[in-house]
């Protein structure tokens, strides 16, 4: 019989979920510091490797392949190695492909070691991610209130400090390698830090601690959330918003270099006012979260997308420029941290629920900006970013999935 606690309201102290929840922040941080890694440096990577638009895009395309390896495999890692085990190890993997795209760009000039780290990196982000919501809704549901958007803050943190980062080692002359390892320590640091403060034992509702599920059982659990129309309509809405997120990551600071003629380093601010932009609006969108709900507050910001984007693609004028990406930013601001908390609240296991949805946003996040890049190949980068403002506008239609079945009651705080 396993005699490991079962991770519920009842088994955490308060001292304990605080510390919980704290590693938790730092892995969403992580999260968003490996994938603003690379994003303000690909014009050094583009020149170095002596690559065109396209071969990049082929190369960000390995961060996809990964991606699905990692989300399909996500759910059986937790369960064989248990959170505290698997999500710290993700994250030293992440430090250790981030390391190697850095040294195989500038050092080897190698676009097949530059290939492995994307796929590696994609691989490694894709399980993390699936890993942190799941924790992230455990979390909340033992803390009794909504925490989504803040640790989807802290990812958005981690990728402004990441872009500030880029856009200083770019005016500054630091290339690539020495730029990426030195991240790399700090996500070393950040992932022991996790690896103490995570508790051990499986995660589950007091109900479901009781019964032994056979892996059937909890495949069978797992894929019928893909057959939930509104599970899978919550999922659209994140794809939207991931996918706008994924492609300013990855392809802002080229379409403001390449088609508004903006320096690199200038190119490079514009992705630090997105990452800026979007922590802000994910810190205080709580309170107008609590006002107008889920539902009309992702149509508003959606909306709000779709102006940025259009914005950016047809004016050139550097303050227009700021404008429209911080209305971009906030366009992608709360798709997914929204997505997250309506779909633990749409049915049973939400832990299942939670890793279908995640798995949906997140792989936009990942096939939109190798999607785009095809799309720049084939037209023109700026003109590529119409699919953000379609698919902005996607999810602005299917926002009504996101409203509570039934009036949500919190919990009572966890005591000592």
């Amino acid at each position: 019989m396993d005699d490991r606690i079962i991770i519920t309201a009842d088994a955490v102290d308060r001292r304990q979920l605080v510390r919980w929840r704290n590693a938790i922040f730092a892995a969403f941080a992580v999260g968003g510091l490996a994938l603003s890694t690379w994003g303000p440096r690909l014009p050094a990577l583009r020149r170095d490797l002596d690559l065109d638009t396209g071969g990049i895009g082929v190369l960000l395309a390995g961060i996809t392949v990964g991606s699905v390896v990692g989300l399909t495999a996500s759910t059986p890692l937790l369960l064989r190695f248990g959170a505290r085990r698997a999500l710290p190890g993700a994250m030293l993997v992440i430090a250790a492909a981030v390391t190697s795209i850095g040294i195989g760009s500038t050092v080897f000039a190698s676009v097949p070691v530059v290939a492995v780290g994307f796929v590696v990196v994609g691989l490694a982000i894709g399980t993390l991610d699936v890993m942190i919501n799941v924790e992230g809704a455990t979390i909340e549901r033992a803390i009794g209130r909504t925490l989504m958007p803040l640790m989807h803050a802290a990812w958005s943190a981690g990728a402004a400090v990441g872009a500030g980062i880029g856009a200083a080692a770019a005016a500054l002359s630091i290339n690539p390698a020495t730029q990426f390892t030195a991240e790399a320590v700090v996500m070393v640091a950040l992932a022991l830090f996790a690896a103490a403060a995570i508790p051990d034992g499986p995660r589950g509702e007091p109900e479901e601690a009781g019964s032994k599920l056979s892996r059937a059982d909890r495949f069978r659990s797992w894929f019928s959330g893909w057959s939930d129309w509104r599970l899978l309509l919550i999922g659209v809405v994140m794809l939207g918003a991931e996918l706008g997120e994924g492609s300013a990551n990855n392809w802002l600071t080229l379409a403001a270099s390449d088609g508004h003629g903006r320096s690199p380093s200038v190119a490079a601010l514009f992705f630090a006012a997105f990452a800026v932009g979007e922590t802000t609006a994910r810190v205080l969108g709580g309170p107008l979260v609590d006002r107008l709900g889920r539902v009309r507050t992702v149509q508003i910001t959606s909306c709000l997308g779709v102006l940025g984007v259009v914005l950016f693609i047809l004016v050139g004028n550097p303050v227009v420029m700021l404008i429209a990406v911080l209305l971009w930013a906030i366009g992608v601001s709360m798709g997914f941290p929204l997505g997250m908390s309506a779909a633990a609240d749409s049915g049973p296991n939400p832990a299942a629920r939670v890793s279908v949805v995640a798995s949906i946003g997140y792989f936009a996040n990942l096939a939109g900006p190798p999607a785009v890049g095809f799309l720049a190949q084939a037209t023109s980068l700026l003109s590529a970013l119409w699919l953000l403002a379609i698919l902005f506008v996607v999810a602005a239609v299917a926002a009504g999935a996101l409203r509570p079945r039934s009036p949500r009651t919190a919990e009572e705080p966890v005591s000592p």
